[in-house]
């Protein structure tokens, strides 16, 4: 009889045709990669206008008026109003268009983007996971000498897989600093134009409280999902650009046609020389035109590569350019300013046109928002995946776009955080210097992680990869410098910010380590299950005993708990491992993986039922019947070629083990009722009660439905299925595992802090681990354990 297709238990994760999804998504180096259809690439382009690009574009409200606040003065020569130009130009030519789009896009991780996405490909590539379970290293990795040698340094050196994981986490704490921040600063100077158009004084009265309504409404509508809410804000962010890039137009044919002379470096040289300290302390305010850049990335799983390049460089960079231009030339005209507002972007709009600009900049800011908010949400769900997050709620929002989610928990913390900085500063200077660290930390950070990519997965020159860190390192170093320097003045928020995310994320990775490593300490070896007999006075009860794991090998410590202090157990065992996948849907066919632990006579089995992100998961009765016709179907196509195990002594158990079946649902049926059909043949219990059901009391009777085509099973077979149908008519308990971890005794202070205290009460407060269906009350056996750690 022919057996199904075995797997090894380390690649159980992933069905095997995602394997082909999964090599198309390593940063756009696979030549044959598959691409979205030209329809569906521009409706994500113009979808990515309303999502990606809002921040970005949204800059050119608050940049000069951060760069003059004041560390420089807009003087008659002009100098610090070409050279603040200069620098802008080159900054947005050099870091969006030259690293991100044309660099950085390409090194996403199964199409996610983001810091967490390049450590998650660096773990891929070389073994520097600290994180359970570590993926092995893929082929290739031995073709390049620079590459398998910076791989042997980083897999030998344990402390520099600390500094890559800490690098990681850095740079996501800021990301999410960023999350509370972008929104603050782009709504706040989008109402500030209301200083222009309202009498002097009252537009104090009027600026915060609507600032902090249009942020109340903003998170209130991300449950509606990123594609909904891209094509809502995608005319917005086109108007904006059109607008933006019109009146840049104007104020450059009108006020200063050779405004273009600026685009040369040597502005930036006779700037720096001119203003010196003031100027250096000025590249804070002039890095904000950059600002929203990293979402490119980070969004990149809510879109797609070339979708996101295509937006860029067709529309949002020509429009930004223009748009800075165009204030240059007005300022250059412009040399005193009456009132409070100074140097800012409203001043260089027409009169006649301001109050539907600032209308249209209002709606703007509240798209420019929406970047760093799911940019935020897919590094949490990257996190959450690699164990550095505690478990949160994650919603798919979109059937057709892995990355489209919504995180209710996460909305909501980053609205009541921005309502508060917003409150607390109620000033685009402040606003803006908090903005502008927490932007360049998270660019130096994948720079830094690039750099490895660079060598390790795209196996390029090391040289190379030094190049890059140098070119674009010592850009954002410049950058970083002078934004740390104003840490009093406003930059001291994301630095507390990523401090508290980065205590929540290593306490919760310190927890789940260790968990994991007593987990694999503690694993019951399969001798020491087949041990267990009637002589020891262990009973075997009628029933199927379901029991959820995580692990996906070996027999976790909490069953040992369990037949230790109650020494009976089903007549059929079943542990049942879930595996989120990263793909959308897992066909039914492919669902469950089923294996055999122990010689056949023992009836225990192993089920790894496998979801893809947007599976819908069964209902309950549909689920049992499902998960048991693959155990039968396992049964009836030989069992994966189990051996015997007398054959080949103890260590046939563990092989047995090791060998994972993909069963096919569908193939066989369940029938929980009398009567078969007369093209088909059945196999079940010939004492079994009859009756159907609750009509007569009796218990149902179950039997296995093969199609007439299908050979009869042999006497073994039936005899094993007869055992099977027998324990589904009796019933099936479920047990679940709750473990408790505890510091064990004589641990120091700090590791009974932040395992007695910190894991304990963020495990208590986050989302409870999945289970494949609603489990019963009435049948369900809770089996508690403290794991000493």
């Amino acid at each position: 009889m022919k057996s199904p297709p075995t797997m090894d238990p380390e690649a159980l994760g992933t069905p095997p045709e995602s394997t082909e999804e999964r090599q198309q998504g390593q940063g756009g180096r696979q030549g044959g990669k598959k691409r979205l259809p030209w329809r569906m690439t521009l409706s994500l382009a113009y979808q990515s206008l309303g999502v990606v690009y809002g921040d970005l574009s949204t800059s050119p409200l608050y940049v000069y008026k951060a760069a003059f606040a004041d560390d420089i003065q807009h003087s008659e020569t002009n100098e610090e109003i070409l050279g603040v130009l200069s620098f802008v130009f080159w900054t947005l030519t050099l870091v969006p268009l030259l690293k991100y789009v044309c660099v950085v896009l390409r090194a996403d991780d199964n199409g996610e983007g983001g810091t967490f996405a390049l450590y998650s490909l660096l773990c891929r590539h070389a073994r520097a996971a600290l994180l359970p379970p570590g993926r092995g290293v893929e082929p290739g990795d031995e073709d390049q000498f620079s590459a398998a040698s910076v791989r042997r340094v980083l897999e030998r050196h344990r402390v520099l897989q600390r500094v890559l994981l800490v690098l990681a986490l850095v740079g996501t704490c800021m990301v999410i600093g960023d999350g509370v921040l972008t929104p603050a600063i782009s709504v706040f100077s989008a109402v500030s134009g209301l200083e222009l158009s309202m009498e002097k004084g009252h537009h104090k009265y009027v600026e915060l409280p609507l600032a902090c309504f249009i942020l109340v409404c903003l998170f209130a509508l991300q449950h509606y999902g990123t594609h909904r809410v891209g094509f809502l804000f995608a005319p917005i962010v086109i108007a904006w650009l059109l607008c933006i890039s019109s009146i840049g137009v104007y104020n450059i044919v009108k006020w200063e046609p050779h405004v273009y002379r600026a685009l040369s470096p040597y502005y930036m040289y006779k700037f720096l020389k001119k203003t010196q300290r003031g100027g250096w302390m000025s590249l804070g305010g002039i890095l904000l035109c950059v600002t929203g850049s990293e979402a490119m990335f980070a969004d990149l799983g809510h879109f797609n590569q070339l979708s996101i390049q295509i937006a860029f460089t067709c529309m949002v960079y020509p429009s930004l350019i223009l748009a800075y231009m165009g204030q240059a030339a007005y300022l250059s005209k412009h040399h005193i300013l009456e009132g409070d507002y100074r140097i800012g972007f409203y001043v260089s709009v027409p009169e006649m046109i301001r109050w539907p600009v600032l209308a249209i900049a209002i709606l703007a800011a509240v798209v420019g928002s929406q970047a760093v908010i799911t940019g935020t949400f897919s590094m949490i769900k990257q996190c959450t995946s690699l164990g550095c997050f505690p478990r949160v709620k994650i919603v798919h929002t979109s059937a057709k776009v892995h990355g489209q989610i919504y995180i209710p928990e996460i909305n909501w913390i980053l609205m009541i955080l921005c309502l508060a900085v917003t409150i607390g500063f109620r000033d685009t200077k402040h606003l803006g210097n908090a903005s502008g660290l927490a932007v360049i930390t998270v660019m130096l950070v994948t720079t830094c992680l690039m750099s490895l990519v660079i060598v390790l997965c795209w196996h390029k020159s090391i040289f190379l990869a030094i190049g890059f860190i140098v070119f674009f390192g010592t850009i954002e170093a410049l950058y970083f410098s002078a934004s740390l320097i104003k840490f009093k003045e406003g930059a001291w928020v994301p630095i507390v910010l990523a401090f508290f995310f980065m205590m929540v994320m290593c306490i919760w990775h310190y927890g789940t380590i260790k968990k994991y490593e007593f987990d694999l300490q503690n694993k019951v070896s399969i001798n020491w299950l087949l041990s267990l007999s009637p002589n020891l006075g262990i009973v075997r009860v009628p029933g199927i005993g379901l029991i959820h794991t995580e692990l996906d090998s070996g027999i976790p410590a909490i069953f040992s708990h369990f037949v230790t202090n109650l020494p009976a157990f089903h007549q059929v065992l079943i542990f049942m491992c879930i595996k989120n996948v990263p793909i959308p849907h897992v066909s039914p066919e492919e669902r469950f993986l089923v294996g055999r632990i122990g010689p056949k006579e023992h009836r225990i089995y192993r089920c790894i039922v496998r979801y893809g992100y947007h599976d819908v998961q069964m209902d309950d009765q549909e689920f049992e019947k499902d998960l048991v016709c693959s155990v039968a179907e396992f049964i009836r196509s030989g069992g994966g070629g189990a051996s015997n195990p007398k054959a080949n002594g103890a260590a046939a158990p563990e092989k047995d083990e090791e060998r994972m079946s993909v069963v096919a649902s569908g193939s066989m049926r369940m029938l929980e009722e009398d009567g078969v059909g007369a093209a088909e043949s059945a196999v079940g219990p010939s004492r079994a009660g009859a009756g159907a059901g609750g009509e007569t009391g009796v218990r149902k009777r179950v039997r296995f439905v093969l199609p007439a085509s299908t050979p009869r099973p042999n006497a073994g077979v039936q005899e094993e299925l007869r055992e099977l149908t027998d324990a589904r008519e009796a019933g099936m308990a479920f047990i679940l595992g709750h473990c408790y971890v505890k510091a064990k005794s004589g641990s120091s202070f700090f590791r009974r802090f932040v395992i007695n205290f910190g894991y304990d009460f963020l495990r208590r407060n986050s989302r409870g681990p999945s289970y494949a269906v609603t489990v019963p009350h009435a049948s369900t056996l809770e089996v508690g354990m403290i794991y000493y750690v």
